[in-house]
């Protein structure tokens, strides 16, 4: 989804915003009885962050080119130290995350031979980058060492969560849902 462009052609990116935080909001809310304001604005800003492609591929491998598959993620993140290795760590657990639950049939159809991400368990890899980077602090400025352990041990509803929002977000297109009410 790209964001609305306002009359001057700029991105309204205020629009997208309110979009993924209303709609993470209801889903995790209402239909999952999850409170955690925290977790809920974090899973909101991952979505507002992914919605932009380049987002994706933000970890840089040493030559340059974009760490664009898991496998490659975790070695750029093992040569990394301090808030790097954090950062690194923490990008492999939303991207984990994103695809886990917003795309999980594409994880299905990924095969070994083609990438080495076939052969990972992205729920168990999203799990273990973000207690990683949990266990880095990271300033005042970063999501808190807690809330990155929360998201570890809480994987699997955050990723059922995302699949709710795909659903509720697609029944909105078709005017069935949330989105056009």
């Amino acid at each position: 989804m790209e964001p609305e462009k306002t009359s001057s052609g700029r991105s309204d990116r205020s629009t997208l915003e309110r979009f993924f935080s209303g709609l993470s909001e209801y889903i995790f809310q209402s239909k999952l009885g999850v409170a955690d304001v925290q977790l809920i604005d974090y899973i909101s800003d991952m979505l507002l962050r992914f919605a932009r492609v380049d987002s994706f591929h933000k970890v840089r491998r040493a030559n340059g080119r974009p760490a664009t598959e898991v496998f490659q993620m975790l070695c750029e993140a093992e040569q990394r130290i301090g808030l790097a290795r954090r950062e690194v760590h923490r990008h492999i657990g939303d991207f984990t995350l994103f695809w886990s639950g917003m795309y999980p049939e594409s994880l299905r159809r990924m095969r070994p031979h083609k990438s080495a991400d076939g052969f990972l368990d992205y729920c168990r890899q999203g799990k273990r980058a973000y207690a990683i980077a949990a266990e880095i602090e990271g300033g005042s400025e970063r999501p808190s060492s807690d809330l990155l352990q929360q998201l570890s041990d809480q994987f699997e509803m955050c990723a059922y969560g995302l699949r709710e929002v795909r659903r509720e977000w697609e029944e909105g297109e078709s005017g069935d849902g949330l989105l056009l009410s």
